[in-house]
């Protein structure tokens, strides 16, 4: 095993515990959150507070190095533009999470731990993400005709 798919096994690992440490994999807590009418809980809130925190400190010492410790180049996003496809895919995303409380990360946790009820959730999710790269394809094709 390399020392990149090791080190990324480990940051999934961290990123897993993290997440069920603070019951992100819980969608009661997520729910709870965006019930802001209701019974709100904002323990989501602390958590956002807290990855940001720590992503914009680190960040500033982290893009001082020249390149990452384990790739020859930092691989940062350079699109600034709003598209039709991020912004429906915010949307579709946006509205799962408020229906289920669940989003891929916490949800891939979950199903790791054992969890049944996230099983329809996952299965549903690779639907999606297979059924958005055929139809891609598929505009992709007929666009070079």
């Amino acid at each position: 095993m390399t020392a990149r798919a090791i080190a990324a096994l480990l940051a999934g690992a961290l990123f897993g515990a993290g997440l069920a440490i603070s019951r992100m994999t819980d969608p009661a807590v997520v729910l709870g959150f965006l019930d802001v009418f209701g019974a709100f809980d904002p323990t989501l809130g602390f958590v956002l507070a807290g990855a940001v925190s720590v992503t914009t400190i680190a960040f500033r010492f982290v893009l001082r190095r020249p390149k990452p410790l384990l790739a020859e180049r930092f691989e940062l996003p350079t699109r600034r533009d709003l598209d039709a496809t991020l912004l429906g895919g915010a949307a579709i995303f946006g509205v799962g999470w408020g229906l289920v409380g669940l989003c891929p990360g916490p949800a891939l946790v979950s199903l790791a731990a054992g969890v049944p009820s996230v099983v329809a959730f996952v299965a549903a999710m690779l639907l999606g993400a297979g059924a958005y790269r055929a139809l891609r394809r598929a505009a992709s094709v007929a666009r070079a005709k």
